[in-house]
């Protein structure tokens, strides 16, 4: 009896590798004690709502019993959020824009899956750097796209222009980007990106159906050492920045997130006018109205960055003494560091396994012989790994 679908079995069959080192680190943990496991698999930011979210939640609790307080809104969101969001953000991108040009959706990726849905038809393609997010190939073909990965420069992850050039065809509709990156911390420089962008002009030139350069950065406020997240939209008139405030916030089950199209791009009206469409098609309907008003009174304020360079920092050290190596972060809140000895990524977090430690093989974005480690736990825990990532790197080497 076939009680699901053949794609969605297929993607079960391969489901994502985060997923399956989360699940295994729950059973390490009812075997082990929660306590004595050291997971670094899933994103998920351990930091409270900044302090403007709590006084937001208390002055939201006596308005609930006013008519319509929690009721339906416009599929783009409430007014006031769309345009607070677009002051905001025109600050952060450097061009000007109007709340007609924001779109409110369901955290970043429902951003992603309500643009795909707009401008992707069957075969169409969506370009991204590798290593990549591995839910980009998912949204894509959610609608009938292909994701081309494209291998990005060793051993820093940069843009490799060149083949991403050459990866265009016909069928592309959209490059992918995402910086600061999840998995590799690294974050785009302004003249990779204006390069990027001057090569899609030219692609773009005489095309009637053209390519968009979407911003993927949920992280944008997360970057270190001084180090500048370049705005995408002033780019070029085919950009899209989307984000959320999942990270920034530390709202990430409230599922905020912004559609913010340039305002240079012709026949803008048309493109919103599908985004808001399709916003409301695929069942999102409208943003969460708690997490808008949240979001709305909370703009500006972010988590505190020097507690994650701080546990960036204790875990670069750790590494560095397990002889592992890897291009230091500068931004997000991810490793992605290279496989010690001739083992392959699958059986190095084997190895870690069996130190009660917990990692995703580099496969899972697109690139075997790395692991990706995030650091949005308690510093204690990335020190208390030390030990393990020693053995398991010295063992790793041993059998190479």
């Amino acid at each position: 009896m076939q009680v699901i679908g053949t794609e969605v079995s297929r993607i079960l069959q391969n489901a994502s590798w985060i997923r399956r080192m989360f699940e295994a680190g729950i059973e390490l943990k009812q075997k082990h004690g929660a306590d004595r496991v050291c997971d670094f698999t899933l994103g998920n930011p351990d930091l409270p709502p900044v302090p403007e979210v709590g006084r937001a939640l208390g002055r939201l609790a006596g308005t609930v019993d006013q008519p319509l307080s929690l009721g339906y809104m416009p599929n783009a969101g409430l007014t006031s959020t769309r345009q607070r969001l677009a002051e905001y953000l025109a600050r952060e991108q450097q061009v000007p824009l109007t709340a007609q040009q924001v779109v409110v959706t369901c955290g970043a990726a429902g951003g992603l899956n309500v643009l795909f849905r707009t401008v992707l038809e069957p075969g169409d393609e969506v370009i991204c750097p590798s290593p990549y997010f591995v839910e980009y190939g998912f949204y894509a073909g959610n609608y009938g796209g292909k994701l081309v990965p494209v291998a990005s420069r060793l051993p820093d992850f940069r843009l490799d222009l060149q083949a991403l050039s050459a990866a265009i065809t016909d069928r592309t509709r959209v490059v992918l980007i995402d910086s600061p990156n999840n998995p590799t911390g690294v974050v785009y420089h302004q003249d990779e990106l204006q390069a990027l962008a001057a090569r899609l002009a030219r692609a773009n030139a005489g095309r009637e159906r053209p390519i968009y350069l979407v911003s993927d950065e949920p992280y944008r406020f997360l970057a270190y050492d001084g180090v500048a997240v370049p705005p995408i939209l002033p780019l070029s008139p085919f950009s899209v920045a989307i984000g959320s405030f999942s990270k920034s916030l530390s709202l990430a089950g409230e599922r905020i997130g912004y559609l913010a199209v340039s305002p240079s791009m012709p026949q803008a009206d048309e493109l919103l006018a599908g985004l808001i469409l399709c916003n409301r098609i695929l069942g999102y309907v409208n943003a969460p109205v708690l997490g808008q008003r949240l979001v709305e009174a909370a703009l500006g304020a972010t988590v505190d960055v020097g507690i994650y360079r701080s546990r960036r920092d204790a875990m670069a050290e750790i590494l560095r003494h397990a002889g592992i190596e890897f291009p230091l972060p500068q931004g997000a809140f991810y490793f992605f560091a290279k496989v010690p000895g001739r083992v392959d990524d699958v059986q190095f977090c084997q190895l870690l396994q069996e130190e009660l430690i917990l990692a995703v093989p580099g496969r899972g974005f697109g690139l075997p012989g790395y692991f990706r480690l995030t650091y949005c736990m308690d510093e204690a825990i990335i020190r208390r790994a030390a030990q393990g990532f020693r053995k398991a790197a010295d063992r790793a080497r041993a059998k190479g």
